[in-house]
């Protein structure tokens, strides 16, 4: 049984891990530094692509076989080698399906083939492995559970690892998780502990130390529980330890910060909890192919119905004509048998109702679209040589259909490069005032040297008037020097110098939990005050050149409710100050009555935040002698206190965070990607909504929020933080009662902030629907501390309740869940590794790209594809009905009109090229008006030019076509005028006159179809119709030299010689065509779409595009002036609508509170394994570090 559940789960592409099967192990054991190991374990290969050797063939029968054009041919397939029994021979439908299966299974190949290439270069990264008492630097696939590795700083994690030593004190570490939770901030992780304050394995940092490392690890089985980790390890013949989430490592995060760290191999591969939460590669399918998936069905429908007609018809005619038709013979044998056969004969003849071609069309339409995409120059990002790439090509016209995009923040919106921009020192403003932020490099920063030299906080902060002022001892010189030492002294990071004898001795460098601290003290220190060394008990700078030390008494330490951090340390003079940092509302609450600058500081934190900045303020207040004396026994008896610590503690920290003085505020930059603000403003005005989930902080999403211009100043917030089911449902409520009835699902000037606690909830089924109103009822929504599975749940409640086309984008592995999940993913080849990218349906090196993904080739390739289809079912219907109108005049015998061949040709040969034309350069708009205008992209997104409406309107149309072919053809030769000799042509010269008036209509057709004529236009429609008259005089000469088509000898010289045949071919196709051109002239003249609108004015500018708006304004149709005030659109605000909705203003924070945002953010971990003070009290940075 294990063998055959083994072999169903690789047949269905399934991973198999230890939780697999009724009899699976609660907990799995692992010997620590031996090959020997109680059960094989999974590798540690990765693979996020669709197919292996052995499973691609099952699943891409499978996906193939889903479609219902597929399944009819391989019915049809089958009952054409019923001998007797197909009108068209054996072989006409199971070449044409063999050949669409081999290029669509080429296609699956090449592009899953990109995926475990992209694989490939993850799993062949290398790492040092401890083997054979040396460490050996080996792949990441030859890594096994139970080994020990040695990662360096800013390397992955291979596998999932527990911590067991490192370069740092205490074995600490620091780790960069944004690739799993999006959190910006470091956590901090410490290894094993055998009992408070003594480290089990800190020691273990040599050679020789490490080959006598011997043990066991119980733990749980794999599962896909992030933050939760459960475990025991026995270290030779001692005790068991416990070993928590605090000591894990996970794959997919960094090491940063830590010059090493040892750690023992726990979970490998898919059974990695990265890996857990990520899904197979799901097999996709675009709205358009559901669509033509159903109306294949329709015509399906349509065929048997016609199909029984005939087989009746046929009864009938036999019954009433065979006793006066002497000729016919009468075969004998049941009634029903014969009607059966009859229906099958006829089944066969009209199966092309259903164009076979079009699978394949669609196929290299979409494989040459993909090529586009991954050639459009203007999605290449040189700086990290990365192109755009569309790793299937299955969704290509999704695109152009996306109605809400979910975005990740960390990595995918920022940078996660925190900036010293400006600040605000005793009311005075320093700092330069960029025009733009996160827009065009070239106009923010001065050069090329500082833009590289950014991310590490220098040359971030340039204004001479502050250092002019502070040496040259002006007004304000003093608050300088105290802002600059309380930015270089409050806070809990650690400086590090590299003291190898053999390594030259560099600058001072600094690793922090919190990106917001490290901006700071590199800002700090560009400005001439230094954080040099800290030890347990002091902290030493360089103030412009003079040492200084303070003593650390104290740590107040931050957390998310208190919004502020706080050292009390004595001065180099002896004095005792508290040194504090926080939100302005917090340290605004406790300023000293004769604090001054509160005002001018209120004005400029507005106008940081209006620019997205992170804003700090900074505050100090002197302490006596005596009160901290008195504080400090109030402050321990609250440390040790057994009941209500952490609220003593508060209370504590509150009576000396008083009486505070005000120097000024800090404004930091998380550094946007380029062009995001520009992009989502795009994004916007083209109709589509943006949610951003994220896992990090509620603040820190706020912020960036305003950053990138998701939420501006004038937007309400209506912000959902409760815990608990009730709470939540009654706040869900009341913020919709808010709305109003008639505002629901409209788009208002409302922003909706979410955490991760009341989005639990929310989530419910109860509560799904009431949230969804809510949150569509908003311009913009935020979800903030939410798990990976939660941004999926998120995306599937979307995508089934409002039957909405989804787009996903994010970098990191925590987005993988959602990108899966979307109708669309979007990877970012970014700072997190290449897990999302390896995982997306299309990769971009950057979130601007996004622009030109959706609104040109997403629209153009919606737009392609939507005429190549309906262009195919319209050249299919047009030829094949005629078969059926055929029968009535045959006695619905089964005879064919045309030879078989020909049938068989029209589909691969004669009529080819213009599907492609069309669903390959077709194009509405040139690519910058698509880009200028994004109002352009609604017609994609509304699926106007392809729906059920669209292609029933199609078919009609295409009837009437074929009507007019076959009768018009008919009466022309009726009369046996056909040549001047009296020649009478058969049924063949009647069928090859029918067939020739055929192709050159429906070329035509495509002619009149065609927005943009290129050569390749020209080429499929003239050459068409030239292949066609080419093959034709060939064809009816090649019997008996080659023994085909003996019926077809001579037919040409016999059409061609006929005069009729001459004056049909220029009047019965300009017939048929002319409804089709009379009601595109009429339409384009009397009513026009804005699209024709501004494909004619291309066409009168010309190449000058700058004279559309001027054009626009001679023309004075409604859809005229709809067009102008579209294009005067440009540079105005998103959030201009005439469907604004203005309420109340809430709290972003606090409810009640009606002040601006002030900008407040700040990341730093919370509730570690280790405290704030713990881990300044461990370091001292005097001392070296051991090598490893």
């Amino acid at each position: 049984m294990e063998r055959l559940r083994t072999l169903v789960n690789r047949l269905l592409g399934r991973r198999e891990t230890e939780a697999d099967g009724h009899n699976s192990p609660v907990r799995r054991t692992i010997h620590i530094n031996s090959e020997y190991q109680e059960k094989k374990f999974c590798g540690n290969e990765i693979s996020t692509g669709k197919y292996n050797f052995i499973t691609f063939l099952p699943r891409f029968l499978f996906e193939q076989f889903r479609r219902a054009a597929n399944i009819f041919f391989l019915m049809i397939v089958i009952l054409q080698q019923i001998p007797g029994v197909s009108p068209t021979g054996k072989y006409t439908t199971i070449v044409p399906l063999i050949f669409i299966l081999l290029v669509a299974a080429i296609k699956e190949i090449v592009e899953d083939y990109k995926r475990h290439r992209a694989d490939d270069a993850v799993n062949n990264r290398k790492v040092l492995i401890f083997r054979d008492g040396n460490w050996r630097a080996i792949k990441w696939t030859k890594v096994v559970v139970g080994d020990i590795v040695k990662v360096i700083n800013g390397q992955f994690f291979p596998a999932d690892l527990i911590l067991v030593s490192s370069s740092e004190p205490q074995a600490m570490c620091y780790v960069e998780t944004s690739n799993l939770d999006g959190e910006t901030n470091l956590k901090i992780r410490q290894s094993i502990q055998k009992s408070p304050g003594l480290v089990e394995t800190a020691n273990l940092q040599s050679v020789a130390q490490l080959e006598d490392f011997k043990g066991t690890i119980e733990c749980d089985v794999p599962n896909r529980h992030l933050y939760e980790f459960k475990g025991n390890i026995a270290i030779g013949s001692e005790r068991a330890i416990p070993v928590g989430s605090d000591q894990i490592l996970l794959r997919g995060a960094m090491l940063r910060n830590t010059q090493w760290v040892f750690g023992i191999v726990v979970y490998t591969g898919h059974e990695s909890k990265l890996m857990m939460n990520a899904n197979r590669a799901p097999l996709k399918m675009s709205n358009v192919d559901r669509t033509t998936n159903m109306q294949i069905w329709f015509l399906l429908i349509i065929l048997i119905v016609i199909s029984l007609i005939s087989a009746i018809g046929s009864e009938v005619y036999k019954n009433t004509s065979l006793k006066s038709a002497w000729y016919l013979p009468n075969s004998g044998g049941s009634e029903a048998r014969h009607f059966f056969f009859e229906l099958l004969t006829f089944i066969i003849l009209y199966n092309n109702l259903v164009p076979i071609s079009l699978l394949v069309t669609l196929e290299v339409v979409k494989f040459v679209q993909a090529i586009f995409i991954n050639c459009d120059i203007e999605m290449y990002d040189p700086e990290s040589d990365t192109p755009a790439m569309a790793r299937t090509s299955n969704l290509n016209e999704e695109l152009g259909q996306i109605k809400y995009i979910f975005s990740d923040k960390t990595g995918t919106l920022t940078r996660n490069v925190m900036i010293f921009r400006k600040c605000s020192i005793a009311g005075v403003k320093y700092g330069r005032d960029p025009a733009t932020r996160g827009t065009c490099v070239d106009d923010v920063y001065d050069s090329d040297e500082e833009l590289e030299r950014d991310d590490e906080g220098d040359l971030s902060f340039s204004d001479p008037n502050l250092l002019d002022i502070m040496r040259s001892g002006k007004n304000g010189s003093e608050d300088i020097r105290e802002f600059l030492t309380l930015m270089s002294v409050c806070h809990t990071v650690v400086p590090e110098r590299d003291r190898r004898p053999d390594t030259p001795r560099v600058g001072v460098r600094y690793q922090s939990s919190s990106p917001d601290e490290h901006a700071l003290v590199c800002a700090a220190q560009k400005l001439g005050y230094i954080f040099t060394e800290r030890t347990p008990q002091t902290v030493t700078i360089d103030a412009d050149g003079t040492p200084q030390t303070y003593g650390v008494l104290n740590v107040l330490e931050f957390t998310s409710s208190r919004k502020r951090m706080s050292v009390v340390v004595r001065c180099p003079n002896g004095a005792i100050r508290l040194l504090c940092k926080g939100a302005d509302n917090v340290i605004f609450e406790r300023l000293s009555p004769d604090s001054a600058h509160s005002d001018t500081t209120t004005r400029h934190l507005e106008e940081y935040a209006c620019e997205g900045l992170r804003t700090l303020c900074f505050a100090y207040a002197d302490i006596s002698e005596e009160f901290y004396k008195e504080w400090k026994e109030v402050c321990y008896k609250a440390s040790v206190a057994i009941e209500d610590r952490d609220q003593r503690l508060e209370s504590a920290y509150e009576k000396i965070e008083r009486n505070l003085h005000l120097l000024g505020a800090s404004a930091i930059e998380d550094r946007l990607q380029d062009g995001v603000p520009e992009t989502i403003s795009m994004l916007s005005r083209a109709e589509i909504k943006i949610w951003v989930l994220t896992g990090d902080k509620q603040e820190t999403a706020i912020n960036i929020g305003y950053s990138c211009k998701l939420l501006v100043d004038d937007m309400v917030l209506v912000v959902l933080n409760e815990t608990c089911l009730d709470d939540v449902r009654s706040k869900i409520r009341e913020e919709t009662g808010k709305i109003g009835v008639d505002r629901m699902k409209k788009d208002n000037n409302i922003g909706l902030i979410v955490t991760g606690s009341t989005l639990k909830h929310a989530l419910s089924c109860n509560l799904q629907s009431e949230f969804l109103d809510l949150a569509m009822s908003c311009r913009a929504v935020i979800c903030c501390r939410v798990s990976p599975m939660q941004k999926a749940e998120v995306v599937e409640l979307v995508k089934k309740r409002c039957g909405a086309i989804t787009l996903a984008i994010g970098d990191g592995a925590n987005d993988v869940s959602m990108i899966q999940a979307a109708h669309v993913g979007v990877g970012i080849s970014g700072q997190e590794g290449l897990q999302a990218a390896n995982s997306s349906d299309y990769s971009i090196a950057q979130f601007r790209f996004l622009r030109k993904l959706l609104l040109v080739h997403g629209a153009w390739n919606y737009n392609r594809l939507a005429k190549c289809i309906l262009f195919s079912f319209y050249k299919n219907i047009c030829l094949y009905l005629i078969e059926f109108w055929f029968a009535f005049l045959n006695g619905f015998s089964g005879q064919i009109l045309f030879e078989r061949w020909t049938i068989a040709l029209y589909n691969v040969i004669f009529t080819a090229l213009p599907p492609f034309s069309l669903g390959i350069f077709e194009r509405t708009c040139s690519s910058e008006n698509m880009m200028k205008y994004p109002m352009l992209y609604s017609i994609s997104q509304k699926a106007v030019k392809y729906n059920a409406r669209v292609f029933w309107k199609m078919f009609a149309n295409s009837v009437v076509h074929s009507l007019m072919l076959y009768f018009f053809a008919s009466l022309m030769v009726m009369q046996d005028i056909s040549f001047i000799e009296g020649w009478v042509g058969g049924y063949l010269f009647q069928g090859n006159f029918v067939y020739t008036y055929v192709v050159v209509t429906v070329c035509l057709k495509a002619g009149l179809e065609s927005s943009t004529w290129t050569l390749f236009t020209h080429l499929a429609v003239w050459g068409s119709i030239v292949s066609w008259f080419a093959f034709f005089g060939i064809y009816s000469h090649i019997w008996p030299a080659i023994p085909i088509a003996s019926e077809m000898l001579g037919q040409a010289d016999m059409v061609f010689r006929s005069a009729i045949f001459w004056m049909g071919l220029f009047l019965i196709p300009c017939v048929v065509l002319s409804r089709d051109l009379l009601w595109k002239v009429l339409r384009r003249t009397v009513k026009k779409s804005i699209v024709e609108e501004v494909q004619e004015l291309e066409r009168q500018a010309g190449s000058n595009r700058g004279n559309i708006l001027d054009q626009a304004r001679y023309s004075f149709s409604e859809k005229a002036h709809l067009l102008r005030n579209m294009l005067s659109f440009v540079g105005r605000s998103p959030q201009t609508s005439v469907e604004s909705h203005e309420m109340p203003r809430t709290s972003r924070d606090d409810p009640g509170d009606g002040a601006k945002h002030h900008g407040f953010a700040f990341s730093q971990e919370e509730s570690g394994v280790i405290s704030q003070s713990q881990l300044i009290r461990s370091y001292d940075s005097t001392a070296d570090k051991p090598p490893g």
